[in-house]
């Protein structure tokens, strides 16, 4: 549905009709007291009760609102600019805010419970309730993110879904949920795009995908972030010893090459200023005493030769 710009008057013109049909109101009583005629009196009485319909013509609209107007089930038009209006009392007007709104997936939130003296029983509260999905490799995470979002075409939004509220939180919920069985939850060794080490990409493909199913309702996605994403807590002490796994590996390969480089050097420069000569047996026992100086865990406790190089 195509929407439309509907123009209303002012509302203080709105004002001063209806208080000059009041007065007319008024002044036909009193002609009608004074010549008693039974017909004017019959049209007083279908005038005042029009009258009492007249105040329901006015309309209120705040800024970042706009009101949807329908006229016996019929589309007639959206007012956006701010301000006091008039229409007819007949209009049926939605309103519909265009703030920006924010919100989290897997959020639960329960409002306070009060009894019949308003004395508060159970307060109000909010929990962390992620999305358990599988990611691309099977791996069942926790996910949740937060989505800005804000009614752009508020004709759609009224006559194109249900509720457009509760159809962008189900949206999110199943794009989310989609989005996290495209990829990995973590793929260091790979080239390949996954939900912890490219924040930014998933971002956009999460917002991307968001918009092209909220497009329908007349809603605009400014924003989508993942906000919480971990493993699920099933597995998460396993996914934790094969990190540190992981992280060990790379440490102990890091020394190795620096203690290699360092060996390397050493022996170079003894052998640049001369100031020994090292057989090949002898060469290899220097660098495998470096290697384990270097590359120990502990500090190493020196041994003293009192002997000669070779006893």
């Amino acid at each position: 549905m195509q929407e439309r710009e509907l123009k209303l008057l002012p509302g203080w013109v709105g004002v001063l009709g209806v208080l000059s049909a009041f007065g007319l109101i008024v002044l036909l009583i009193v002609v009608a007291a004074v010549t008693e005629l039974p017909w004017l009196a019959f049209v007083v009485g279908i005038l005042s009760v029009a009258w009492l319909f007249l105040p329901f013509g006015f309309i209120v609209n705040g800024p970042n609102q706009a009101r949807v107007v329908q006229l016996f089930g019929n589309y007639v038009g959206t007012v956006r600019e701010p301000g006091f209006y008039y229409g007819i009392p007949f209009y049926w007007r939605t309103r519909v805010s265009l703030r920006t709104r924010i919100f989290e997936t897997g959020i639960d939130k329960k409002d306070e419970v009060k009894d019949a003296t308003g004395k508060v029983i159970v307060p109000s509260s909010v929990a962390r309730r992620p999305l358990k999905v599988n990611d691309k490799d099977g791996t069942p995470i926790d996910i949740a993110a937060v989505v800005v979002w804000k009614v752009v075409n508020p004709t759609d939004a009224i006559f194109q879904v249900d509720n457009y509220e509760s159809f962008v939180h189900t949206q999110a919920d199943s794009a989310l949920r989609n989005l996290a069985s495209q990829y990995s939850y973590d793929a260091p060794e790979t080239d390949v795009h996954s939900l912890r080490g490219h924040i930014t990409e998933v971002a956009t493909q999460l917002r991307q995908e968001l918009q092209d199913r909220m497009n329908q309702a007349g809603v605009e996605v400014q924003e989508a972030r993942i906000s919480y994403l971990a493993y699920a807590p099933e597995i998460a002490a396993a996914m934790l010893q094969r990190q540190q796994a992981g992280a060990i590996i790379a440490a102990r390969a890091r020394i190795v090459e620096g203690a290699v480089g360092m060996v390397e050097h050493a022996l170079e420069m003894l052998k640049d200023k001369g100031v020994i000569e090292f057989d090949p047996e002898r060469k290899a026992a220097m660098v495998s005493n470096l290697l384990v100086v270097l590359c120990g865990h502990s500090v190493p406790q020196p041994v003293l030769n009192t002997g000669t190089l070779y006893n």
